[in-house]
């Protein structure tokens, strides 16, 4: 697995990550959309820590500098 994410799009996933989990936490965001941006949180927060994103690897993009 070769890394594709570059530092700035890992911190942004990192940061929208953390606004979904607040905004379903403090119930602005409820329900099925709720859920939804919740599991999004998570996939961001998975890909910017380990680096990798999948839906880049078939199209070949890669947001990191060589």
């Amino acid at each position: 697995m070769k890394l594709n994410m570059g530092r700035y799009d890992r911190i942004i996933r990192v940061i929208i990550a953390v606004v979904f989990a607040v905004l379903y936490l403090t119930n602005v965001i409820t329900g099925t959309l709720g859920i939804v941006l919740l599991a999004l949180a998570a996939i961001f927060l998975l890909t910017s820590l380990v680096g990798f994103c999948p839906l880049y690897f078939p199209f070949r993009l890669t947001t990191k500098k060589k």
